[in-house]
Formats: structure tokens, C-alpha cells, sequence
């Protein structure tokens, strides 16, 4: 385990003093966008920032259960010793339920915490993965158990977690098109370039995600022989039309959409968003591929009729 996180897991931790995974009851937090990415369940992990008013990508973490750490021995000892379950184990079967409180009590004293396991249950994998971890491991402060988060997993939850803005796709020419004729593009109702979250295990680790709009990609819908695509002045959210400007962002079609199916071609606008990946004020060693955000917008495409007279 890296000094740094040993450090911080050797520190004291605030838990919820009900049972925990694994016991006789769940703690649930959920935190989801217009695409649920991260729906958290028996876990203490707290995810914040811009994962409403968005749209996900649909990223899933690689392995969607893990071990966090829980709670120290005496704190186990109680919560698996007192309450109604246990009084109602120890009237069923008074020997199975000692033999069961044994192994808490036998880590009275001992330096560690007991790890318990924690889900994404917006995963389809999440519970199939999750019932395939033991209900608890105890684990000597400083070290860390395999399947164990890390700050890396806590990254890829926050990612999981993270949405960006649904924009409108603006044209001018509006209603329809012409061959030849330059149709501006840019987008609409993008709000703040900037998103932002952080997923962290209070008194554990945290990781913050910083996905910032860097610029659009244009798709015609169709071949190059039928679009011209221009780019050159698109920026981040396109070019709006200005009388008289100069066009530099946004589709010159070649070819009528007569032929097409519903006599339209279906272009597409791809906003595309870096992340950076900040890890307790430094710098972790992996980065994420950016956001990529589709939204599409038919086009219908006409052609120029003209009279010539004698």
C-alpha cells in the first residue's frame, strides 16, 4: 500500500454505528443522472457535485463491488452481539450464536479494522459481484485486503457518477438546407463548461474529477462526396450565424437528402470533455479517455431551383 494512504487509514474514522454490510440492515446512498451510473449501496462512500442535470456516457467501473474499511473491533463486537437479530440467533440456537460472536471477540485488542463489502448496485454485475465477497474480513491497520478499494476504484466510481450537458443543436439555415449552401452549427443550453465531482470515504481517501468542454465534433451523416465538413472555428460549443461572418463551423452538403430515408440526413454533434484527475490535493498516475457527448439533429437538404429565360 502507497505511505500516503496507509497514513490516512491508520487515522480515526466516523461510522454510522448501525450494522453494516453484511449484518441485519444496509445503509443505501444514491446519487444518479438522466443515465445512472452510480447508484452505491452498502457502502459509506459519499459522491457529489455535477451528477444531476446531465446526461452519463454510460462508463461502468471495472470491478463493481470492493471492500472498505468498517468498523474497529469493539464497534463489530457491539453491533453484532446487541439488538434484536442477535436476540433472536442466540433464542433459535444460543451455541451456533456464541460461535459466531467468537470471532469478534477474539479481535478485542487487535490492531485493525474489520473491512466490509460495498456495491455499485447501478451495475447489472454489481450484486452478483458483491455476493461473491466474504461479509467481513478483518484486516491489521495499514494494509489493505485483495479486492480492497483503492484510489484508483474510488476515481472510476466518481467517473461512473459524473454527467455533462444535454445540448440543443442550433442551424442556420434552420428549416432546411440547400446543396452548396453553408450550414452554421453550435450548440445551445451547455451551461458551465466545467463539471465537476468528487467521490470520497470520509476519514479514507477522496478523488475529485474536473471534465472541462474542450471542443465539438461534427458528424454529416453522410459520405464525404455528399458533405463538407468545416471546423476550423468551431471552438467549443460551434458558431453561431452572424450576417456577414465568415463561415467556419458547420456542414456545406453536397447532394440532396431526396434519396435518404424520410428524405433527411442525420447529423450528429459530439461534445468532447478532458478530465483531470485530482487525488487528495496531488496528482494520481492514470487518467480517463474524456467524455464524449452525442446529440443529433436532422437535416433536411433541398436543392436550388432557378428559371432561365431566353
Amino acid at each position: 500500500m502507497k505511505s500516503w494512504l496507509a497514513a490516512v487509514l491508520m487515522a480515526p474514522l466516523l461510522l454510522d454505528p448501525t450494522p453494516g454490510p453484511g449484518g441485519e440492515t444496509t445503509q443505501e446512498k444514491i446519487e444518479s443522472g438522466n443515465t445512472v451510473g452510480w447508484r452505491g449501496k452498502h457502502t459509506n462512500i459519499n459522491v457529489s457535485g455535477d451528477v444531476r442535470g446531465g446526461r452519463g456516457d454510460g462508463y461502468r467501473i471495472p470491478r463493481p463491488c470492493w471492500y472498505e474499511p468498517g468498523p474497529t473491533p469493539e464497534e463489530m463486537l457491539r453491533q453484532r452481539s446487541e439488538g434484536r437479530d442477535a436476540a433472536n440467533r442466540a433464542r433459535i440456537d444460543e451455541e451456533s450464536h456464541q460461535a459466531f460472536i467468537q470471532q469478534f471477540k477474539d479481535k478485542i485488542g487487535k490492531d485493525g479494522r474489520w473491512w466490509l463489502p460495498g456495491l455499485n448496485e447501478a451495475d447489472p454485475n454489481g450484486v452478483a459481484c458483491w455476493t461473491n465477497l466474504e461479509q467481513f474480513v478483518f484486516v491489521p491497520t495499514g494494509t489493505t485486503p485483495p479486492s480492497g478499494i483503492t484510489i484508483e476504484q474510488l476515481a472510476q466510481i466518481a467517473r461512473a457518477a459524473l454527467t455533462v450537458p444535454e445540448p440543443t443543436v442550433k442551424l442556420n439555415p434552420d428549416a432546411k438546407s440547400y446543396v452548396n449552401l453553408p450550414t452554421w452549427v453550435w450548440l445551445e443550453g451547455l451551461g458551465q463548461p466545467r463539471r465537476t465531482v468528487t467521490a470520497e470515504l470520509p476519514g479514507v481517501m477522496s478523488v475529485t474529477l474536473v471534465a472541462t468542454l474542450e471542443e465539438i465534433k461534427i458528424d454529416p451523416g453522410t459520405t464525404s462526396d455528399r458533405a463538407e465538413v468545416t471546423e476550423t472555428g468551431c471552438g467549443a460549443a460551434g458558431r453561431p450565424y452572424t450576417k456577414g461572418g465568415t463561415f467556419s463551423c458547420g456542414v456545406r452538403y453536397l447532394r440532396s437528402s431526396i434519396d435518404r430515408p424520410r428524405e433527411k440526413y442525420t447529423l450528429t454533434v459530439t461534445t468532447v470533455w478532458p478530465v483531470d484527475i485530482q487525488g487528495q490535493g496531488q496528482a494520481v498516475p492514470f487518467q480517463f479517455a474524456p467524455v464524449e457527448s452525442v446529440t443529433t439533429r436532422d437535416v433536411a437538404v433541398g436543392e436550388i431551383q432557378s428559371n432561365v429565360r431566353p
